[in-house]
């Protein structure tokens, strides 16, 4: 019985080993912690105002995603989003309302425009994590950068029920 423990052990190993072998070299900084991957420095290409509001290191590089240059206009708020991305950076221009009686986002993707109509104080789930990640940065700057799923509390002390059901409308680009 110890014979077939230590066979069974010993294929692993074996196993392992030739797995590692087998995807090369540059598998190892990829196993590793994220934390032990050397991060680049800020390049002068970010704007001075630019604020996180998430950063992670991901097996093809770094990604950066934040906004910049927020400005009341007319009871919104015009925003920029900053998404950057091994080789690549993208900007946004867009639309926030905070008002406790319909708070909304307006993003595109490209090829259309999207009216999120927002629940602060609701559920956050990765589809509608990054609304809220904007949604408070831009109405709420203190809270910047801050899991929006620990910011029921807040929300409801703001006047936000937490129970509004979010919706989205989808527009061709270029309507508003």
């Amino acid at each position: 019985m110890t014979s077939r423990l230590r066979f069974a052990s010993l294929r692993r190993v074996v196993g392992v080993v030739l797995l590692g072998l087998a995807v090369g070299p540059g598998i190892g900084p990829l196993i590793g912690s994220v934390q032990a991957a050397e991060a680049p420095p800020d390049g002068p290409e970010r704007p001075a105002d630019l604020v996180l509001l998430e950063e992670s290191q991901r097996f093809d590089g770094r990604y950066v995603f934040g906004i910049l240059a927020a400005s009341p206009e007319q009871g919104l708020w015009r925003v920029k989003v900053w998404e950057e991305g091994p080789g690549e950076t993208k900007i946004r221009n867009e639309t926030v309302r905070c008002q406790v009686d319909n708070p909304m986002r307006v993003t595109n993707d490209g090829s259309r425009q999207l009216v999120r109509f927002l629940n602060p104080g609701g559920a956050i789930t990765p589809a509608n994590r990054r609304d809220h990640l904007v949604w408070w940065a831009v109405c709420f700057p203190d809270q910047a950068g801050r899991d929006p799923a620990q910011l029921g509390p807040k929300a409801r002390s703001l006047g936000f029920r937490g129970l509004v059901v979010e919706r989205e409308l989808e527009l061709p680009a270029g309507q508003r």
